[in-house]
C-alpha cells in the first residue's frame, strides 16, 4: 500500500516537534553541523544505516563538518508523508558531536 503525503497543516504541525528540520518544497531537510569533516562522514554512514533499517532512504550531501539530509516519499508521489517524520525524529534521536 503506498504511503498518503501528509496535509499542509500535518507537516507544519510535525515540523513544530522535530528541531532543526524545515520544509522545501515537497521534502524536508536539516542541515547538522559537526566539528570535522570525518565527524560528519561518520553521522552520514549512521544516518544511512538508520535509513536502511527503515527501508526509507534520504539524499545526503555531505560538506566540510555539514551533512544535509532532505527526505521525501517516492510511493507518495515525492511528497511528504509520515515515513519522513518518523525517521526525521529517529534521526534527531541519534547521538552525534555538534560543531
Amino acid at each position: 500500500m503506498a504511503a498518503q503525503p501528509l496535509t499542509d497543516e500535518a507537516i507544519t504541525a510535525a515540523l513544530a516537534s522535530l528541531p532543526g528540520w524545515e520544509r522545501s518544497g515537497d521534502t524536508i531537510t536539516r542541515t547538522f553541523k559537526l566539528p570535522s569533516y570525518a565527524a560528519g562522514l561518520m553521522f552520514a554512514a549512521a544516518v544511512g544505516t538508520l535509513a536502511e533499517g527503515h527501508d526509507h532512504h534520504p539524499d545526503l550531501f555531505i560538506g566540510y563538518k555539514t551533512v544535509r539530509v532532505t527526505f521525501s516519499t517516492h510511493d507518495a508521489g515525492n511528497k511528504i508523508s509520515q515515513k519522513d517524520i518518523d525517521i526525521a525524529a529517529a534521526i534527531n534521536a541519534l547521538p552525534y558531536p555538534k560543531a
